[in-house]
């Protein structure tokens, strides 16, 4: 029916059961939410994923067989794979960058408010990632730039016309669409353009991976 729009499949993947349980009771209570499927462990992610088309992964870290790490990284490497939002109890676990470097779209904590949960979740399947400022720069800042990170990721960029390293910059600050393009002075098409042609020159799979991409330059 025109006008009506469907509603964000999520599938939950976690080692706790009562993790599990109380990520879909409170999901499955949110405005425009569906938990589609719920997994075990990351071993089961692809059947789990082809079985429900889910368009969000909520993606434990530390599980028994396959890592949430693991997992995302080949999820992420299918065709027209879902968003992934990775899950951890503790903030100054840096495997949490790792996981963003394979494809997560951002991180939430545990105890994070089911209202932000639910937000977040909406925010990812409208292709904008969850970068908490709070947490992500005291990882960043933890994790020393290697030289040759630093190199390659100049090198990279060198490759980028100067308005679309304005933009990476902008991305690399945590400015939505929106943001930049006030920002900026450009039209908010203009803008995704330019996201759009970033991520496929750059080959990378989404702006969270832009973010990484600028810190390691040291633009921010």
């Amino acid at each position: 029916m025109a006008g009506v729009t469907q509603p964000v499949r999520v599938l939950v993947v976690d080692d706790d059961a009562l993790v599990r349980a109380g990520l879909t009771m409170m999901l499955d209570g949110a405005p425009g939410i569906a938990v589609v499927g719920e997994a075990d462990d990351g071993d089961q992610v692809p059947a789990a994923t082809d079985a429900h088309a889910p368009d969000v992964v909520l993606m434990d870290l530390r599980m028994p067989r396959v890592d949430g790490i693991t997992a995302t990284r080949r999820l992420r490497a299918r065709p027209r794979p879902p968003e992934v939002i990775v899950l951890t109890t503790f903030d100054t676990d840096e495997n949490i960058l790792h996981a963003l470097r394979a494809g997560a779209s951002g991180f939430l904590l545990k105890d994070t408010p089911p209202a932000r949960i639910a937000e977040a979740v909406r925010q990812v399947a409208a292709g904008e990632p969850i970068l908490s400022p709070r947490i992500t720069r005291r990882l960043m800042d933890r994790v020393a730039v290697q030289a040759g990170a630093y190199t390659q990721a100049t090198r990279v960029l060198d490759g980028l016309s100067p308005r679309e390293r304005d933009v990476v910059l902008a991305v690399g600050r945590g400015f939505n669409n929106a943001e930049i393009a006030k920002d900026l002075g450009m039209t908010l098409a203009t803008v995704k353009t330019h996201v759009s042609r970033i991520l496929t020159k750059l080959d990378l799979d989404n702006r969270t991976q832009i973010a990484l991409l600028a810190h390691d330059a040291g633009l921010i």
